[in-house]
């Protein structure tokens, strides 16, 4: 099936040019987006995915695009879901400043562009192999007022994922400029020790997820103990568990960092939990 897209509203053909090569998310990263996963042909956690974009585009000084809200937003991806067939896939909603400029842009007027692609698991699936990871060494994330934001700059993680695919390793842990771990190069990261589930806190500069949050929300809601704080490599060492999450993959767990082994028992039911929310 031919795939399709829309930009600034006006539903285009995926496999043909759709924006101009002046474009500010391909000159300059300018913009923000958000990674939506599509179930049963329903975009899950809609209106968070939403609230997030909205604040990264006050800190970015963009403007929201003309004609685009929360309603219109679900309607395009309904559009999309309707025209692919897709009905378990990744949408990805891109917003960026248009207009001329080099640094200093000569508007704030917001575009954006919506896609849609297939995905094979029907739900949230925890990996059945634990993932193999490592402290990445070579750059540190700097705590700022876009720490927390998802920008089009993702070349930080970028760097990082290439690092772990040159040393065999299936993702890596990532530091702030204090030395602290706060996130993975593809997610939030948690850790289960004694029965308590601890989190980087968003003042240590990692992304502020909206899978983060909803687990954060599922394990209070179940009676597990969460604490939002800083994190060193002892802390992971002193662990049960291990694991990552993005609002696409849901919960992946970390089998072995180093030396150290980790179980799974606390993911896997995080991911019960989480399918009995999106399915309900």
């Amino acid at each position: 099936m031919r795939p399709w897209v829309i930009v600034n509203g006006q539903v285009m053909e995926g496999d043909r040019p759709a924006i101009v090569l002046d474009n500010r998310a391909y000159h300059y990263g300018d913009g923000v987006f958000e990674s939506i996963r599509v179930v049963r042909g329903k975009p899950s956690f809609l209106e968070s995915h939403w609230m997030r974009c909205q604040e990264g585009l006050k800190v970015l000084r963009i403007e929201r695009p003309e004609g685009l809200d929360l309603h219109t937003l679900a309607q395009n991806i309904e559009l999309l879901v309707q025209r692919t067939g897709i009905l378990s896939g990744r949408c990805r909603l891109t917003i960026f400043r248009e207009g001329r400029g080099q640094y200093r842009p000569e508007s704030s007027t917001g575009g954006y562009t919506i896609e849609l692609l297939p995905l094979s698991q029907e739900k949230y699936t925890l990996n059945e192999t634990g993932l193999t990871v490592d402290i990445w060494p070579e750059m540190r994330k700097p705590v700022n007022v876009l720490s927390i934001h998802k920008t089009l700059n993702c070349q930080y993680y970028i760097m990082a994922g290439l690092w772990s695919q040159e040393r065999g390793l299936d993702d890596c842990l990532l530091q702030n400029d204090r030395g602290n771990i706060i996130e993975s190069s593809s997610g939030n990261l948690f850790i289960v020790s004694n029965g308590v589930l601890y989190t980087p806190s968003l003042s240590d500069g990692c992304l502020g997820g909206i899978m983060r949050m909803q687990i954060i929300n599922l394990a209070l809601a179940n009676g597990m103990k969460v604490d939002e704080c800083s994190l060193n490599p002892q802390n992971l060492l002193a662990a049960d568990e291990l694991f990552f999450t993005n609002a696409v993959r849901g919960v992946q767990w970390a089998g072995a960092y180093r030396t150290k082994r980790y179980a799974h028992r606390s993911a896997q039911h995080l991911v019960d939990l989480l399918n009995a929310l999106v399915l309900s």
